[in-house]
């Protein structure tokens, strides 16, 4: 008899709490649209955050919503694209490629070191040690901990210990940024073709001993550029990218070449006024 009422109790017990369940699924049923799985699987997956979501899956869900277009995910091919804006009946949208650029050009080839420093080959690390030993406080290390983030290999290291930034494979998702101790990294559109290649605050010719490429704050560039477009801060030219910018007038007089215009066939390129670098090896370890 007892073992039929402990059955029973089973029994009925188990039914509770099915019906609880059957009915807490019906009642807290979120409904989510069968559409966002269609637009992520045409997402590149690459969840870099380049549009301003944290992962392809929040973007996919934007897009469906209609709260952003398409165009907005400047990772995906034009044929991706079209591809989402079909499937939705929507337009496509644009959005301007956006990639990491380095505010330096001093390889070991023309910047030095005072100081050679041994540890954990890691610009933070090195960083934590007197600045790291670069003879411009604020010069790119070369440890590559920003090509070690970066998990789209849009950043090589090359022969001068220089971080390299591949454009076509560069997503804008920032981990760069972070990664590097000295700041040096910042995400721009591509149209942002006038650059400084440089950081460091201090004034005159006296900084090319450290560098030979460093901005020496003559204000030439400034001078040059009209219209406001360059301003002198801290002994660094700051570009005005919300107006005109196309010209390439303020590099021509830069005597160091810290302020480039980057072509995207042809690199960074230098006013006739530059210094011709020639050192293809490594400048000196010391105070000499």
């Amino acid at each position: 008899m007892s073992i039929l009422i402990a059955l029973a109790t089973l029994g009925g017990l188990t039914l509770l709490l099915s019906t609880m369940l059957i009915v807490a699924n019906k009642w807290l049923y979120v409904y989510e649209d069968p559409r966002i799985d269609t637009v992520e699987e045409l997402l590149p997956h690459a969840n870099c955050g380049a549009c301003g979501y944290p992962g392809c899956r929040p973007f996919a869900e934007a897009l469906v919503a209609g709260q952003v277009l398409p165009g907005k995910c400047s990772v995906s091919s034009v044929a991706g694209q079209q591809a989402i804006a079909r499937y939705l009946g929507v337009a496509l949208g644009a959005e301007e490629k956006k990639v990491a650029r380095l505010a330096c050009a001093g390889g070991t080839n023309v910047a030095r070191n005072r100081a050679n420093y041994q540890g954990l080959s890691s610009c933070q690390a090195a960083a934590l040690v007197a600045g790291g030993g670069k003879g411009c406080f604020w010069g790119c290390l070369g440890h590559g901990d920003c090509a070690v983030v970066c998990d789209f290999d849009a950043i090589v290291m090359d022969e001068h210990a220089l971080p390299v930034v591949d454009v076509d494979k560069c997503t804008a998702c920032g981990d760069c940024v972070e990664a590097c101790p000295k700041g040096l990294f910042s995400l721009h559109p591509l149209s942002h073709q006038l650059w400084v290649a440089c950081m460091n605050l201090e004034k005159g010719e006296e900084v090319l001993e450290e560098c030979q490429v460093a901005c020496t704050a003559c204000g030439k560039c400034a001078l040059d550029a009209g219209a406001d477009l360059i301003t002198m801060r801290h002994n660094l030219p700051v570009i005005n990218y919300h107006g005109p910018h196309q010209t390439q007038a303020p590099i021509q007089r830069c005597p160091t070449g810290a302020i480039v215009w980057l072509d995207p066939v042809q690199g960074a390129i230098k006013g006739p006024a530059a210094k011709q670098i020639v050192r293809k090896g490594d400048r000196p370890v010391g105070l000499s």
